[in-house]
């Protein structure tokens, strides 16, 4: 257990049931009234922003979250499967808290997981990834001027919007978060 007196930014809590992230707190001291601390709290299940108000020294329960690498292996029937990189332990990973993100992770690449004890809580997929494209449209010459974009499969299977010049075999950067293209990779 702890108090308001232990908020800072980073630090996990309980209430209500679910797992709370602080975002950013304010201790207020209103004159003649009571102290309280205002805090902005976000959920590590569903990633919504909440503010709310404690009073000041009210108790509180700290929740000790464990972040560990893993690496990306392969989908089965049941979720997706990590490996720890340091034990070499694997685990399978329901598809709910893998997210969205995961049609962007190529196998062997690496993850972050938290873990409250044994429980995951999330899993973080790096932002960026370099992918290659295994098919699209052909460019045209001179088509570039436009802006226009043509959809194209990269190597996980998925469906990225690209410029007009990039071509099969080439190399690009994606935004896990949006599945937007980025930028093409220059080959070594």
């Amino acid at each position: 257990m702890g108090s308001t007196s232990d908020f800072r930014p980073g630090l996990t809590i309980r209430m209500d049931g679910e797992l709370w992230n602080i975002v950013e707190f304010q201790h207020v001291n209103p004159g003649n009234w009571r102290a309280f601390v205002r805090a902005k709290l976000k959920s590590l299940r569903s990633g919504k922003v909440v503010e709310t108000r404690f009073r000041a020294g009210e108790s509180i329960e700290v929740i000790r979250i464990d972040s560990k690498e893993f690496q990306y292996l392969y989908q089965d029937g049941s979720g997706y499967v990590f490996m720890d990189q340091e034990t070499y332990d694997q685990i399978t990973v329901d598809a709910g808290i893998v997210g969205d993100g995961i049609k962007f992770l190529k196998e062997s690449e690496t993850v972050t997981i938290l873990f409250n004890g044994t429980d995951i809580i999330s899993l973080t997929i790096p932002i960026t990834v370099e992918l290659k494209i295994v098919e699209t449209v052909l460019g045209v010459r001179g088509d570039t001027a436009t802006g226009a974009q043509k959809p194209a499969t990269v190597e996980t299977g998925a469906t990225v919007n690209v410029p007009l010049f990039i071509n099969v075999g080439d190399t690009i950067k994606v935004d896990t978060r949006s599945g937007a293209y980025l930028e093409r990779v220059k080959a070594p």
